[in-house]
């Protein structure tokens, strides 16, 4: 059995321990520790000592509501009058009687966007990867995963019981040897992101979809961190880089640029008519919620009526990294809204983030296991809900505080 006490001591002993950090959100933009109210754990001891910051509004640059969808009038109004007219929830999994006219109409509008024949919808990305992964793959198949790959494609992997090889972030030339070398005579599947959720990095997409075409295999791309900012539909890279129908299946999720909850996968009509009888995690999940869905619908329709939310969000990109980079933070900081900047040990990156929120800033703390050891990071993301005043005064800030975590600092 698990010595459940041992593991909770190595995990603080090794900076690593895990609790919720009790945020309240007063407004889009911002965060606030409230005041400990004596009984449980401390408000800012979540991962680091208590701090200045707790009473106290905020920066968020932890969020992936890229677009700012979460507050938009738009989707609101279309959640309340989903709310009203359906209720709280769909009451069962669609194959019962959970399916409702909204789910339809979002899949149309997905598969639209994406530029397939047909979508499926999801409880969560999570749900997504580990049901549509075992579902195109099983024992006697392989799969070909890129090593940085998110958590639920790893355990989709997993659970698919498929041989798995993991070839090195981003680097085609390994994975065509392994392709060479392992690929087989059974079905073959790859699975890459199209942007990387922690190191905010692009997949050489364009590679990928030539080596899936010459050997033979599916190619599933997750466009989590894509959907909503790239391409002139905001469709994402695979869009922006005319890919999308040499792909087999897209997956994304709704609670990212899109402001609301859940997943979906697009792709032709016989594979996602194959994914909604085989995903076990689709077929014994209960629906999205008719106001979740609505919110979501609405946040595609916004992608094609509001582009300039995409030119916004990349000119905040822009005046962020600008910022950094004259503050004198010399890192590679990349093509995407996700900016992660490497500290190294645990503990100093706990510190970081604790010297960051007594000066208003809230950043997320990276270790491992959600990136290999010795390079935890902090991560900011830039949102909508961000405005260039606050970007540039918190670039500043975050240079002279990374500065005092560098070796020399």
């Amino acid at each position: 059995m698990v010595d459940i006490a041992a593991f909770l001591q190595r995990q603080q002993k090794d900076a690593r321990l895990r609790r919720l950090p009790g945020l309240d959100h007063p407004d889009g933009g911002r965060v606030r520790l409230p005041e400990p109210d004596g009984d449980g754990p401390k408000a800012a001891g979540a991962d680091q000592p208590e701090s200045a910051a707790v009473g106290h509004d905020l920066l968020d640059f932890s969020s992936n509501d890229y677009l700012g969808l979460t507050r938009h009038p738009m989707t609101l109004v279309a959640a309340v009058d989903a709310l009203s007219r359906y209720g709280t929830g769909a009451g069962s999994a669609r194959l019962m009687s959970g399916d409702f006219d909204l789910h339809r109409q979002l899949e149309q509008s997905l598969a639209r966007l994406k530029d397939q024949e047909a979508a499926l919808l999801f409880g969560s990305g999570y749900l997504a990867n580990i049901g549509i992964i075992p579902a195109l793959v099983g024992r006697h198949d392989v799969i070909f995963s890129d090593r940085i790959n998110h958590a639920s494609i790893l355990d989709g992997c997993r659970l698919s019981g498929a041989g798995l090889h993991r070839f090195a972030h981003n680097d085609t030339n390994h994975l065509e040897d392994l392709l060479k070398r392992r690929r087989g005579k059974k079905e073959a599947l790859i699975v890459v992101e199209s942007l990387y959720s922690m190191d905010g990095d692009i997949c050489p997409l364009a590679e990928v979809v030539e080596l899936k075409q010459r050997y033979g295999c599916r190619l599933l791309v997750d466009e989590a961190h894509a959907t909503g900012l790239f391409g002139d539909k905001g469709a994402g890279l695979l869009e922006a880089q005319d890919l999308a129908g040499r792909v087999d299946l897209v997956m994304g999720t709704l609670g990212k640029a899109l402001g609301s909850y859940g997943a979906y996968v697009a792709g032709d009509r016989q594979l996602i008519s194959f994914l909604l009888n085989r995903a076990r995690s689709f077929i014994f999940s209960t629906a999205l919620p008719p106001a979740t869905t609505a919110a979501a619908l609405a946040a595609v329709e916004l992608l094609a009526e509001e582009p300039q939310l995409r030119q916004e969000l990349w000119q905040r990109v822009e005046i962020f990294k600008s910022c950094l980079a004259q503050g004198g933070i010399e890192a590679d900081l990349g093509p995407s809204q996700i900016v992660p900047l490497t500290v190294g040990s645990n503990q100093a990156t706990l510190d970081a983030a604790d010297r960051l929120r007594q000066r208003g800033i809230y950043a997320a703390a990276v270790r491992p296991p959600t990136v290999p050891a010795g390079q935890a990071r902090l991560r900011f993301s830039v949102t909508n809900h961000l405005e260039s005043d606050d970007l540039s005064a918190a670039a500043a800030i975050i240079a002279t505080e990374l500065k005092k975590s560098s070796p020399g600092g």
